[in-house]
């Protein structure tokens, strides 16, 4: 008899409180790359003790569970702050697309490999001129006898220097209609014609890549999916990405908590009491928004996706206004102001989702199409 959700996330709670010490902090959906050896190893300690692949099927590795007992685990993943995977874009990208639309010799290439961490994915999508615009990406992979070959840019690639696999998507009918003819692959990281450059940001970090394809020799079975069907399963695997919605709770929480402290010990202005009391108001609504959602993705998660991604820039500016101008030169705050920019980027645009809020839950006429 399988075990209730509420006695699983007894049973991971108590794991957890006693496995934090030999976790690394919760870095979220992605591992930066200073914690890349840290990420490795508590997701094979993850996969050593029966943690790993809560909802993947017990023959490949996994613990045959629902996805409410993965949400629950997230869940108290996030209570405890500690990461629930080490790599999002193998266990639930990359994974979710093999165990759907994977032959059989995929299935048992990559599927436990994966759940070990010796398979470590990144994310072949965006492009220069394809980034929030999808559909039109350039990238593209020629069908030559047993193996396509591949030309082409990759940019915001997060991992991509620890990463062994990749899923890839490219163009493969270059004559299709926008959103027809994109094939989906998965690709071996180390072929040869495959260039890895960190893409340094404003903040002077370098969290993402650029990735360079030229003549690369990809073979045949690489084809995930059906011949020039990869969007479908593109947008089958972005809407796992966007369904773990259980965890946003807790991050908000100590969002709120954060913001908060920066009344702490300062006597502020009547405005920047305001606009603090201002950013705290949203962010219990937003809080109360996810939680009437609950686990299951919908268009209300680019409600909070825009909303929190907004009082965040506003945090980052109401922050270095209350600290004072020296502190923007350098610094926590410095980084903050630096940093807040983009978030209006990553996880989808902020002109992404108010489109997507336009026309699926006001709508409006949809953009038209090029």
């Amino acid at each position: 008899m399988m075990i209730s959700v509420e006695d699983f996330g007894q049973k991971a709670s108590e794991w957890l409180a006693a496995n934090k010490p030999v976790a690394p902090r919760d870095y979220g959906a992605i591992c930066p790359p200073d914690l890349v050896t840290a990420g490795l190893a508590w997701q094979k300690h993850l996969y050593a003790s029966g943690w790993a692949g809560i909802h993947w099927p017990t023959e490949v590795g996994g613990q045959g569970l629902t996805a409410a007992h993965q949400a629950q685990w997230l869940y108290e993943c996030a209570l405890a702050g500690v990461p629930g995977v080490f790599n999002m874009v193998g266990l639930v990208l990359a994974g979710g697309a093999i165990q759907k639309f994977g032959t059989p010799e995929q299935q048992e290439l990559h599927l436990n490999a994966t759940l070990r961490a010796d398979h470590v994915w990144c994310q072949l999508f965006s492009e220069p001129g394809a980034g929030s615009d999808l559909g039109s990406l350039s990238t593209r992979a020629v069908r030559d006898g047993d193996r396509y070959i591949v030309n082409g840019q990759k940019v915001w690639c997060s991992g991509g220097r620890y990463s062994n696999w990749g899923i890839l998507m490219a163009r493969t009918d270059i004559d299709a209609p926008k959103h027809k003819g994109i094939s989906f692959f998965l690709m071996d990281m180390s072929l040869p014609g495959i260039e890895i450059r960190p893409l340094k940001q404003m903040t002077g970090e370098a969290e993402f890549d650029e990735v360079f394809f030229t003549d690369v020799e990809l073979p045949a079975d690489a084809l995930l999916g059906p011949l020039h069907g990869g969007w479908g399963v593109g947008m089958a695997v972005l809407t796992s990405e966007r369904g773990h919605i259980g965890t946003s709770v807790i991050s908000l929480e100590r969002r709120l908590e954060s913001i908060s402290r920066l009344a702490h010990g300062r006597e502020l202005s009547a405005t920047e009491t305001q606009e603090l009391t201002k950013l705290l108001s949203k962010g219990m609504a937003y809080k109360a928004m996810a939680q009437r959602q609950g686990p299951v993705a919908s268009t209300a998660a680019s409600l909070m996706k825009l909303g929190i991604t907004e009082m965040m820039f506003d945090t980052a500016m109401l922050r270095a206004d209350i600290a004072g101008v020296e502190s923007t030169l350098e610094g926590a705050d410095a980084f903050g102001l630096l940093s807040a920019p983009g978030g209006r980027i990553a996880g989808g645009t902020s002109q992404v989702q108010r489109n997507i809020i336009g026309e699926r839950l006001l709508g409006l006429p949809r953009d038209p199409s090029h």
